[in-house]
């Protein structure tokens, strides 16, 4: 994976958000194991710590759990899965009707707009 930072916001909420992307997309597919936070940390030429903090709060939200002996794993609840999911996609939705009503576009005409480019 290939990671991507914008200087404007802490890195661990970056990585958090990144991670769970990577896991409502299907890449970390539910009960897989993740990589150590070594491992990660190295792919994304950021500091352990930082990668912990991200890893934890992800625990806290209950997308992941920990084994002692085992390492991380996603969790194996598919509807909260979902839920995350429908709630990233509702927040994109909204974030393009905004900057479609930024260019004078209202609600219908963004509907048929993205009407006709589907059909296509």
């Amino acid at each position: 994976m290939t990671w991507h930072f914008d200087n404007d916001r802490p890195i661990y909420t970056q990585l958090l958000e990144q991670i769970l992307f990577l896991i409502i997309s299907g890449q970390y597919p539910p009960g897989s194991k993740l990589p150590s936070v070594r491992e990660l940390a190295s792919e994304a030429s950021v500091n352990p710590n930082t990668m912990q903090r991200a890893l934890t709060e992800l625990e806290r939200m209950g997308l992941v759990y920990s084994q002692r002996t085992s390492g991380r794993f996603v969790t194996e609840d598919e509807a909260m899965i979902q839920r995350m999911k429908d709630s990233m996609g509702k927040d994109k939705i909204l974030a393009l009707f905004k900057d479609m009503e930024q260019l004078g576009y209202d609600a219908d005409q963004t509907m048929e707009l993205i009407h006709k480019i589907t059909r296509r």
